[in-house]
């Protein structure tokens, strides 16, 4: 069903949901409704003050806590989403998930499942035995969500999951791939380079707690049908990117790469790269080194505190980062296969301009890169780009829609026919 005009829940008020917020607003004739949800709601209040006079959005704002199921359920009742976009944080995703099909609305995520607690006995024991059986130690994974797959198709509803830039249109440049440039796909790189310089000493371009999360963890890639397992950090390569030029990247596990390697299984190598700089690894190390990157709960004058959310406390708020971060990032998939029976090369990627987000949407580019991806998928299902009901990756759809609103609305491809490779 094509929806012209539409009522939209966004849950999260950090830099990410501010740029959606943003964007949704300039396409006040589809998004004509707009509740912005969060813990705290005096921030949602400060967005839809940033946009009156500025768009023909309707916007209200709402205190939700979104652990809260009944509380959830409540809220959209009373205001009718087609569509609750969530870009808060990820240990959330199961249970707003359970409130969209509880009320009957499509839903949307930037970051699969993971859990707050990797402690938690049931939990544990699922992980372990993952572990054991397939050599994948990420505590996040996509098996959780899936499992939503049946309740949302019996629903005719979609579940779109990881619509932000890597995951999100970096699954999309593989399905275009795929249908433009390949008969057959055979290895797959993505690189993700933040050539951005914000000033501090140390500080993380997205959630603290998720991002320290995720790099401090063993590195994996896929090859041959197996996961191989590396130890963090330990893979690095130099790569030349264009826009930012030469910067050091290290192998890590990444979400999209489970979802690609099921999805289009003829790929014999799948890698995900990340650019950090020294300065970062230092500090990295050191919190690590003094249990400060630690996500057990430990006893601290009578209060249980979790070592990594404290400091998430004392580091910089990534969604304040936007006025004094320079520089560009640079996104995107290297590919090998064949077409039409001859070897090839293929690169297709953004480049993101932080002052030139910050100055459109008030955020950074890492926050504009995953935000207008979002508001974007969202576009593709109350358009009726998208329909086919299930809980779904990006590379589930049809990619040439999502790549033009992407070209259109602020994150244009480069394509390159000769890259340089990473060995």
């Amino acid at each position: 069903m094509v929806i012209s005009m539409s009522r939209v829940i966004i849950i999260g008020c950090g830099g990410v949901s501010k740029v959606a917020i943003h964007k949704c607003c300039q396409l006040d004739d589809v998004f004509t409704d707009l509740c912005i949800a969060s813990r705290t709601v005096s921030k949602c209040d400060d967005v839809k003050k940033e946009l009156e006079g500025k768009t023909k959005t309707n916007i209200t704002t709402k205190q939700i806590d979104a652990n809260d199921f009944d509380a959830l359920v409540k809220l959209f009742n009373e205001f009718k989403p087609e569509i609750v976009m969530n870009l808060g944080m990820p240990y959330q995703n199961l249970i707003i998930m359970d409130a969209c099909l509880e009320y009957g609305c499509h839903y949307l995520d930037t970051a699969c499942y993971e859990p707050e607690d990797v402690n938690e006995p049931v939990w544990r024991a699922r992980y372990e035995k993952r572990v054991k059986e397939k050599n994948f130690t990420a505590y996040f994974d996509y098996s959780y969500q899936w499992e939503y797959r049946k309740k949302f198709e019996e629903k005719g509803l979609i579940a779109l999951l990881g619509c932000g830039f890597d995951p999100g249109v970096t699954q999309a440049y593989v399905a275009y791939a795929k249908k433009h440039e390949f008969d057959r796909i055979d290895t797959l790189d993505i690189l993700d380079c933040n050539g951005g310089d914000h000033g501090y000493p140390f500080a993380t371009n997205f959630n603290p707690e998720i991002n320290l999360r995720e790099v401090s963890s063993d590195g994996a890639y896929y090859e041959n049908g197996k996961w191989i397992k590396v130890p963090a950090m330990s893979i690095k390569r130099e790569y030349n990117f264009d826009g930012v030029g030469m910067k050091d990247m290290y192998l890590l596990h990444h979400e999209e790469i489970e979802s690609i390697a099921l999805n289009y299984p003829e790929i014999k190598r799948i890698r995900f790269y990340m650019t950090f700089g020294e300065s970062y690894l230092r500090h990295m190390n050191c919190l690590e080194n003094v249990g400060l990157l630690s996500t057990k709960a430990i006893d601290y004058k009578g209060t249980k505190i979790v070592p990594i959310q404290f400091l998430k406390e004392l580091l910089p708020d990534p969604s304040t980062l936007g006025p004094r971060t320079h520089g560009k990032t640079n996104i995107g998939c290297i590919f090998t296969g064949v077409k039409n029976g001859k070897e090839k090369k293929y690169y297709i990627y953004n480049m993101c301009d932080h002052q030139e987000s910050y100055h459109e949407v008030g955020s950074q580019a890492v926050s504009y890169t995953t935000g207008v991806p979002a508001m974007c998928g969202a576009l593709m299902i109350l358009k009726g780009y998208w329909n086919t009901p299930g809980a779904k990756t990006v590379e589930e759809f049809n990619p040439d829609p999502f790549i033009e609103a992407l070209d259109k609305y602020g994150l244009p491809k480069t394509e390159s026919y000769d890259p340089i490779m990473v060995d």
